[in-house]
């Protein structure tokens, strides 16, 4: 029977992979890397392989080398639309799965995906092997390994817990960013934000903890007030897109807590 392992390897450092994502690589006869177009992109499959690297030094498996269908960004879509558009670049990318596992896979054989931070987390590809292993003749195993979260590190690196003492946490994209009343919003991580979302929280009594490249060498952390570091996290991101061509950023947005009152101080 043939394998495939959906490995959670953390936002990109390979000290954030865990134990058993470790023992699952170093089962794999093939891995499976998924590229990314654009400029800057290949440094995403570099880090991957920097990973294989690590844990398996002396090269005992083979790599099969892919393009990525692009990730729509049509914000500006209703509901509707956006879903119908996703769902078009999950079938390209369920077709691509298929060809991969039904081609590059002998009986026997195990294949993995590293997948970034944990497959749980905004990342369908779990639903999508799912979804073709079902349908395909011959009977293909899968195991999932989470991952270390690039929420999870935010917060580390910031120094603070997700939530506070009876709240809860809410973990939204830039699109329901984009989309949300502010004023509904207390203590939301926001992923996958292509247009600088927060800038519609100013003036909310914000607190905002962002980083981009979390876990990487290249690890940058903004944090602060909303409102008196939005320009410095604006040219931040401008910044960093324009060095590298691509970001990866992901931010806390929380409400500040409303003075505690003595209820038996009268004035």
């Amino acid at each position: 029977m043939k394998h495939c392992y959906l490995i959670g390897i953390g936002p990109g450092h390979p000290d954030f992979l865990t134990l058993q994502a470790v023992d699952a690589m170093r089962r794999v006869d093939v891995f499976f890397l998924l590229e990314k177009a654009g400029r800057g992109k290949d440094e995403l499959t570099a880090l991957r392989r920097e990973i294989m690297r690590r844990v398996r030094p002396h090269g005992d498996y083979r790599e099969v080398r892919v393009p990525s269908p692009p990730r729509p960004r049509a914000v500006d879509r209703d509901g509707a639309a956006y879903r119908a558009i996703v769902a078009d670049w999950h079938a390209e990318k369920r077709r691509i799965f298929a060809a991969l596992l039904t081609r590059e896979l002998g009986n026997g054989d195990s294949a993995g995906l590293l997948l970034w931070g944990d497959p749980a987390l905004y990342d369908q590809t779990v639903s999508m092997v799912q979804a073709v292993v079902a349908e395909l003749p011959e009977r293909v195993g899968v195991t999932v390994i989470p991952g270390i979260s690039a929420v999870q590190v935010l917060a580390a690196r910031h120094r603070i817990p997700l939530n506070r003492v009876g709240e809860s946490v809410q973990i939204i994209t830039g699109r329901e960013a984009e989309q949300v009343d502010p004023g509904c919003v207390h203590n939301v991580v926001v992923m996958l934000d292509y247009n600088a979302s927060f800038q519609r929280f100013v003036g909310q009594d914000m607190d905002i903890y962002w980083g981009g490249y979390l876990g990487a060498a290249d690890e940058v952390l903004v944090s602060g007030p909303l409102d008196a570091v939005l320009d410095e996290l604006l040219r931040v991101r401008a910044a960093l897109r324009e060095q590298k061509g691509w970001l990866m950023d992901t931010y806390l947005l929380r409400r500040r807590e409303s003075p505690e009152v003595d209820a038996g101080d009268d004035g």
